[in-house]
């Protein structure tokens, strides 16, 4: 890393792309969605990735939801685009990101097909040539990195991090220790869907940070859980991980693609006009809504709860359901 790389200090924010009845990207929404998060401290924003639907955005519909992000952070944290799938596709929208004023690019796998060690470590350095932004590799998918392939690109300064988005913790531990070897202080990340439930086995092997989709739709809890996470409150953070985050899982779990539908249908029960998903992702269904709907109330109740026998800062005034961002 280098003086000018972004460091994190909080939950990693990855909000979602708004998008308009006539299914246009809304950048007044989105505006008002990243606005109201920041309050919460997120260590970083991460815009247009996973949670963002990069995988339904042109080149030019995510450099306009980076551009406006951007513009409602004015600053204050690091903004990290996502990029990645096709070659000319990842480079274009890394160009654009820079040109947007984002501080790094997250980089997503590659599409559809997958190569040798040798191919993936060109195929990120040829993204990370198309501008001067730093570079965080998301290891899944289609993209596997190695400790090789990690000793290799910690070579090249422009990459500052690693994102794994895999589960495979003795692997993680190995590219942790690889990229150690090298001298170089790459930042590590736990991308694991709902990684809330994950981070205390991923704090054991040297991957301190995490991204959190749940932060996006109740950045109250959220935000209570990183801070017991950060302060040792073992108490707090088990009791969150045992009564909201364990039966999110579950529901979660019961859709493929609801790791972003969910957070979709939480901001729009909470009064936020996100509109739906794109194609092929589905909308939960009325009934998984309402229970999502519970789920919420019980969230917010749990973290006013909790809130004032932990250290955790005062967040901005709500009232404690489902309907109370707007």
């Amino acid at each position: 890393m280098t003086a000018a790389d972004p460091v994190f200090d909080g939950v990693l924010f990855f909000p979602v792309t708004p998008f308009t009845d006539d299914d246009d990207v809304d950048v007044d929404v989105l505006a008002e969605h990243v606005g109201s998060r920041l309050p919460f401290a997120p260590g970083g924003v991460f815009p247009a990735c996973g949670t963002g639907e990069f995988h339904a955005l042109s080149a030019r519909e995510a450099v306009e939801v980076v551009r406006a992000t951007v513009q409602a952070v004015a600053g204050r944290v690091p903004v990290i685009a996502g990029t990645g799938g096709p070659l000319g596709h990842a480079t274009e929208v890394a160009r654009g990101a820079a040109d947007a004023g984002a501080d790094g690019l997250l980089l997503l796998p590659p599409y559809l097909v997958s190569g040798t060690t040798d191919g993936l470590v060109a195929w990120v350095e040829a993204v990370a040539a198309a501008s001067e932004l730093p570079v965080i590799v998301y290891h899944r998918g289609t993209a596997r990195y190695t400790p090789e392939a990690i000793t290799r690109l910690a070579a090249n300064p422009r990459v500052i991090g690693f994102k794994d988005g895999i589960g495979d913790i003795g692997l993680a531990q190995e590219i942790v220790l690889a990229a150690e070897a090298t001298g170089r202080k790459l930042q590590f990340f736990n991308g694991l869907l709902t990684a809330e439930l994950s981070q205390g086995a991923y704090r054991g092997i040297g991957i301190p940070l995490y991204s959190s989709a749940a932060f996006a739709m109740i950045p109250e809890l959220a935000a209570l859980h990183y801070r017991a996470y950060t302060d040792g409150d073992e108490a707090t953070r088990l009791t969150l991980l045992r009564e909201f985050y364990t039966p999110l899982v579950r529901l979660r779990d019961e859709t493929p693609g609801f790791g972003v539908s969910l957070v979709k249908a939480g901001l729009r029960l909470r009064g936020l006009a996100v509109g739906s998903v794109r194609p092929p992702l589905v909308d939960p269904t009325p009934e998984q809504e309402s229970r999502l709907a519970t789920l919420l109330d019980e969230g917010l109740a749990l973290a006013e709860r909790l809130q004032a026998t932990t250290a955790a800062p005062a967040a901005p005034a709500t009232t404690a359901t489902a309907t109370a961002v707007r």
